[in-house]
């Protein structure tokens, strides 16, 4: 029997990498034996059902701690030294980094994954400087980085991070179209709109709240559910706007597909995304989408069929697009769901996202 050969990924999450990358990783399992470097946090246990083996390394996902960053790098030295692997995959900015530059300074062919960009590269400074000089460190014997939408591809050839024949664009992670299936639009009255995803200012959530506020003291029928952690400073506001009736918070959810089920509209007003999976999947289950008209969000809407894009940093655009949905009859909501579900087949549909990642892999290992 062929043995295996031996693949690494390094990620900084979990729970992230079992929510979007199972179905990859169980076509890897095929060819390859995985071994993933994550924190050993949430689904970790469910990786290794996969019949993946999971190194737990811890990674600090905010801020540059030079300390913390080299005992991140040298950490990935030594799992490289021990594992021998044949080819390596990173996913998110610090293991993109620090593996990177373990992988080149170790001759192992690695392939990068650009998920999105974070903050630092959403305003100039010394710091997007010092990020963007380490990126052209880390990727400079890359096989191929893999982008989730055009405009985040084109910011890394033009900077001279990365030569553009070894790029390659994804349709994000896809959306697995079985798990998120169609369910009966919602037949009351009431607009239920959602949001789900950490409860921070990058996300929109000011702007949401702000037109959430503005609607219901206009007597709009509806109200908000929010889900997903938040960030201390939100405690009292969330709490402020659940006694005023419009918002209910569940906080942090395992399985959304319920939530998505009984929701009208799913809103996403978030200032940078890489490629909103939030948006895919509700679009999967057949509901409306108002969510920024910006790279990584505007993809998955077709504007005025399957949804509504509104401009970032703007809660009036916010306030006018949600507006323009409460006008809508209940027939022309639920035909502007089925469509987004139509282009996801189309165009997001994992198993698809999964064959291009693999035939660009298959380059990259020979």
């Amino acid at each position: 029997m062929k043995q295996k050969k031996r693949l690494l990924v390094i990620a900084n999450s979990s729970s992230g990498l079992y929510n979007f990358r199972k179905m990859l990783l169980q076509e890897l399992l095929k060819e390859y034996d995985v071994t993933l470097s994550v924190p050993a946090e949430q689904k970790a246990d469910l990786l290794s059902n996969l019949g993946c083996r999971v190194i737990d390394t811890k990674v600090d996902r905010r801020g540059i701690n030079p300390v913390k960053d080299l005992k991140l790098l040298l950490q990935y030295r030594k799992i490289l030294r021990k594992e021998k692997p044949d080819l390596v995959i990173t996913y998110t900015i610090k293991p993109n980094i620090y593996g990177g530059i373990a992988c080149r300074a170790r001759g192992i062919p690695y392939a990068v994954n650009i998920t999105g960009l974070g903050t630092t590269f959403q305003n100039q400074g010394m710091l997007r400087k010092f990020v963007t000089k380490l990126y052209k460190m880390a990727f400079k014997k890359a096989s191929v980085v893999f982008f989730e939408n055009a405009a985040n591809r084109q910011l890394f050839i033009d900077e001279k991070i990365v030569p553009a024949d070894k790029t390659v664009r994804l349709n994000g992670a896809g959306v697995d179209l079985e798990h998120y299936s169609v369910k009966s639009y919602p037949k009351t009255d009431s607009v239920r709109f959602l949001f789900v995803g950490r409860v921070m200012r990058e996300k929109g959530v000011d702007e949401l709240f702000s037109a959430m506020d503005r609607l219901f003291e206009e007597g709009a029928s509806c109200h908000l559910d929010v889900l997903g952690g938040y960030e201390e400073n939100y405690a009292a506001l969330i709490e402020q706007y659940e006694k005023k009736g419009w918002l209910r918070y569940h906080g942090y959810q395992t399985d959304v597909r319920p939530f998505i089920e009984a929701a009208h509209c799913f809103v996403l007003p978030s200032y940078h995304e890489g490629m909103a999976n939030t948006n895919l999947e509700c679009a999967a289950m057949g509901r409306p989408l108002i969510t920024s008209n910006i790279p990584g969000c505007k993809e998955a809407v077709a504007e005025g069929k399957s949804g509504l894009l509104c401009e970032p940093r703007n809660a009036e655009s916010l306030y006018d697009a949600m507006s323009r949905f409460l006008k809508l009859s209940a027939q022309e909501r639920e035909a502007m769901g089925l469509a987004g579900r139509e282009h996801m087949e189309a165009v997001f549909d994992k198993r698809l996202v999964v064959a291009e990642t693999i035939r660009n892999l298959t380059l990259t290992g020979k």
